[in-house]
């Protein structure tokens, strides 16, 4: 019976939500050495709980990552971009476990780079309350990085649809994931040079998005615009997404799987850390969106969803890098000018001729940068330029390093599909099927698909 005590103790102190409640139960119930006991096990679990679902929820991003692109993308393009989005989820874990994690945490090394000289190991005590100081274990923290590294080549996904050859992204995105993004985050994350200066990114502004957003912007750059994008004179012809409704869906989940992309980024279940990173994150996506209708009423009194969703996402990106050091005002104000902020760069992009199906590199990479420099802006303990010398680094090394993968692939594999191909749809040209059978067969109600089955 002496035990009963102690296992209702235990059991308390797993289910509780902070080491406060879980010592209240403890007092009561249990002698001091097994009070002790109680909480370590009971936080650990907490913790460990806490990270594996938000691990579900960045997880989750994807599904909103792929149905986002399907929807501004038009419909002779829709299995072509989700098979990319499946691609990659698939790819990207393989290689981060082969390259990317050991790569991005190399313990020890000289600040810039170390290849790793083994695959992922938690050793004696990585699955123990002793690794990380119990707020998770070895392989929940490798998924959880995993699912960052993912994302990071999904942006890049979007930038280039609707042209790009399938072979060739695929190439492009296991280096990307396996080597570019991993050297980057190991300047910061994995304790290199950049994290010794003191640049702050409490969950991936730049590391993540911005990286990713400069790789897109080399990918669109060097794909040049789909047929019919720009007049001779250089006007822009809008090209409507298939599906608006599947695009808001899309949006709407990525900012539910934010709040694990955030949130988890605190790295432990600690309720008021966690509850202040969900907070500044919601405001600033809910301003972003509110700052994307102002901003585009200014250029037309007809309100734009796909910019409003943008929008949302702005100020998710942008709050990114310091959710955690930013305060709930000052978090709705960077939300909503990286909402207006998004507007104008899709704008100045289409100006210049860089075509961006889903406005992958304005959200993610103007946006990106933005929520980097704002953490020099709104927080007590950030130098500014410190943060501008984080983003002008990581803006070089992901320009070279895109644009060297990029340029081999072409001259090897080349980046584009042919004019035909484009124009028919990369559903037909590199799958062979489409993603509606409206007239319930192969072929039926698709033209091009009807020819190609008489010849």
């Amino acid at each position: 019976m002496k035990k009963i005590p102690a296992l209702i103790a235990s059991t308390a102190a797993v289910l509780a939500p902070s080491l406060a409640f879980a010592e209240e139960v403890a007092d009561v119930a249990a002698p001091a050495a097994e009070k002790a006991a109680a909480i370590s096990v009971g936080l650990f679990t907490a913790n460990n709980v806490w990270m594996m679902l938000c691990t579900a929820l960045v997880f989750i991003m994807h599904m909103g990552f792929a149905t986002l692109e399907a929807g501004m993308t038009r419909s002779k393009n829709n299995v072509n971009i989700l098979f990319k989005n499946v691609f990659i989820i698939c790819a990207g874990l393989l290689t981060y476990y082969l390259v990317g994690f050991n790569l991005m945490y190399p313990g020890e090394f000289n600040g810039f780079f170390l290849f790793p000289t083994s695959l992922p190991d938690p050793g004696a005590t990585g699955q123990t309350a002793a690794y990380h100081d119990g707020t998770y274990t070895y392989w929940t923290d490798f998924l959880f990085q995993g699912m960052f590294a993912a994302t990071c080549a999904t942006i890049v996904s979007g930038a280039v649809a609707e042209r790009m050859k399938l072979t060739s992204f695929m190439v492009f995105a296991v280096i990307f994931v396996a080597f570019v993004y991993p050297v980057a985050g190991s300047w910061k994350w994995g304790e290199g040079w950049l994290d010794k200066m003191g640049f702050y990114d409490f969950a991936g502004s730049t590391l993540v998005h911005s990286v990713g957003g400069w790789g897109a912007l080399v990918g669109a750059w060097m794909l040049g615009p789909r047929l019919g994008k720009y007049t001779k004179k250089g006007e822009t012809v809008p090209i409507p997404g298939s599906n608006m409704p599947l695009a808001t869906i899309g949006v709407l989940i990525l900012w539910l799987g934010w709040f694990g992309f955030n949130g988890g980024s605190v790295l432990s279940a600690d309720p008021a850390a966690t509850s202040l990173v969900l907070v500044t994150t919601c405001l600033a996506a809910a301003a972003g969106g509110l700052g994307a209708m102002v901003g585009y009423n200014f250029i037309s009194h007809k309100p734009d969803l796909s910019m409003a969703l943008n929008g949302i996402l702005a100020g998710l990106v942008g709050i990114t890098a310091g959710a955690d050091v930013i305060a709930p005002g000052y978090a709705i104000v960077v939300g909503f000018l990286a909402g207006v902020m998004v507007v104008y760069s899709v704008l100045f992009f289409d100006k210049i001729k860089i075509d961006d199906p889903v406005g992958a590199t304005s959200v993610h990479l103007t946006c990106g940068i933005w929520g980097t420099l704002a953490v020099g802006i709104f927080s007590k303990d950030h130098s500014f330029v410190t943060q501008l010398i984080g983003v002008a680094a990581y803006g070089a090394f992901s320009l070279a390093s895109a644009g060297l993968v990029f340029f081999v692939i072409k001259q090897l594999m080349g980046l584009r599909v042919s004019e035909e191909e484009e124009r028919e749809g990369l559903d037909y040209g590199e799958h062979e099927m489409h993603a509606y059978d409206m007239g319930g067969s192969s072929s039926a109600g698709h033209p091009v698909y009807e020819s190609k089955a008489a010849e």
